[in-house]
Parts: structure tokens; sequence; C-alpha cells
């Protein structure tokens, strides 16, 4: 498999991303081939999409402040967890632990680190069609069938550091389902899936990187996964019910309301 970080100019609200990332390749001398996969980031997804919010915009609530006391953020930061979030269970300094389009993630993925001062960057509105719609056009304009993967960061339990999440993909399959093959040993695995989009967004995340990079867009070629026209973006999810981590820790969904 090879990967390359392509460097970019840095993206502004309502850019046309696709023209960019185009341009950008054939600066780095990259033809595209088919089976090849993009990996983006949200946050140029989301300056795309004009999804950079003015804090100075931003009129916080009560319970904003109370949120931004509690946990040390801005109380305009905080109001923007509090609108984009579906659910929230609690914090540490500066992170409020959310639920966002189904996913357990904190700030409801909203950050201001390379976003203008002043401004935050939001996930992507829908980011399965936009992941379809640049699949599309990157198609329209070159030619080739790629596969798109949108990369945010998160991070896990007990775990320092950030690492990479597949926040929506199109082309190919995210899951593979190992459940009925054999491991080394011929013992058929009962439960194992494997997360192949967000090991591919791990890998573009390393490349990317979390500072002053300028490599919001990584090549990946010769991924070892299943490509296909229709993905099911709801197989990368699962119900807390089945989670080993909210089952655990949340046993009745005693959760905190936004409300």
């Amino acid at each position: 498999m090879q990967v390359l970080a392509i460097r970019t100019k840095i993206f502004k609200s309502g850019d046309d991303l696709v023209s960019i990332v185009v341009i950008s390749l054939q600066a780095h001398g990259v033809e595209l081939k088919d089976r090849d996969i993009l990996a983006i980031s949200s946050k140029v997804v989301a300056s795309a999409e004009n999804r950079i919010a003015s804090l100075r915009e931003i009129q916080p609530s009560e319970k904003a402040r109370e949120l931004a006391t509690k946990y040390s953020l801005e109380p305009e930061f905080a109001e923007l967890v509090l609108r984009e979030s579906e659910k929230i269970y609690g914090g540490v300094h500066r992170s409020i632990l959310t639920l966002k389009n189904g996913v357990l993630t904190v700030n409801a993925g909203i950050d201001n680190k390379n976003a203008p001062m002043g401004y935050a960057a939001l996930w992507p509105l829908n980011p399965q069609s936009r992941a379809d719609k640049i699949r599309e056009e990157i198609k329209k304009r070159t030619g080739k069938g790629v596969g798109i993967v949108i990369v945010d960061s998160q991070v896990v339990p007990l775990r320092m550091g950030t690492r990479g999440l597949a926040l929506a993909v199109s082309g190919f399959k995210s899951i593979e389902d190992c459940r009925g093959k054999q491991d080394l040993f011929q013992k058929k695995l009962v439960i194992t899936r494997h997360s192949v989009a967000d090991d591919l967004a791990s890998v573009a995340h390393l490349l990317m990187g979390e500072t002053n990079e300028q490599t919001p867009v990584v090549l990946i070629r010769g991924a070892p996964v299943a490509f296909t026209e229709v993905v099911n973006e709801e197989e990368m999810k699962i119900s807390p019910e089945e989670c080993v981590y909210m089952k655990s820790f949340y046993p009745q969904q005693d959760h905190t309301s936004k409300m």
C-alpha cells in the first residue's frame, strides 16, 4: 500500500473542494488511478460547506454558560456544542463528551484548531452525502473511480492522544465482517468485524497531522478493501445497547439531556 500526503492551499469558506484537490494532485505530479482512495480532512469539507462558525456571532444561553464554567470553555463554544450535539454525557477540562450523528465524540466534533482566529469548524452537515458527491465529481472531472473517506480525529477510553475517525466512506466497504472465518488455529471468529475505514482514516491522520502541516488530503493506493458503488453508512455504527463502553458505564441509559 502506498500513502502520499498532498499539500494544498489553505481552504476558505465556499472554496471548490474538488477543484483544489485535483489541482493539488497535479501540482504533486500525481495522476489518479481507478481504485485509489482519497482521504480528506473533515475541516476542509466543512470549509467548502461554509460550516465555519464565527464565535462573535454566537449568543450563549444560560445552559451554555453553565457548561462553559464547568468545563473551562468559552461560552460561545459551549453554545455551539449544545446546538450540534444530540446528547451530552459529561466531560473534563475543555472537553464535553457528546453524541453527534450517532457517534460518541468530544465537543460534537467542533474544533477551533486549524480554523481562523475567532472561528470554529463544525462537522459537515451530511458527511455521507458529501462523500458521495465528492466521489461523483472526481469521477466526472478525472474519469477515475476512486474511494473517498472523510477523516476527523477521535480519542478512545484510557488512551492518550488522537487517532483517525472515518466520518463517512464512499466507494468501498467500510467494514470487513470476519465472523465465521477461521483464525490461525482454525477457530471460527464469533464477533469480530474489522473497521477498515477507521484504519485507513488513522493512516491518513498520521500524515495530515494536527498542527500546521497543511496536508488535508492523503492519497492511498493499493489498500486491501472491497470497492463498491453502494455503501451502507450505518454499518460503521453500533447501538448503545451493543456497545461495551456505553452498556458498561451507562447500564440504565441515564444520560444527561442537552435541553
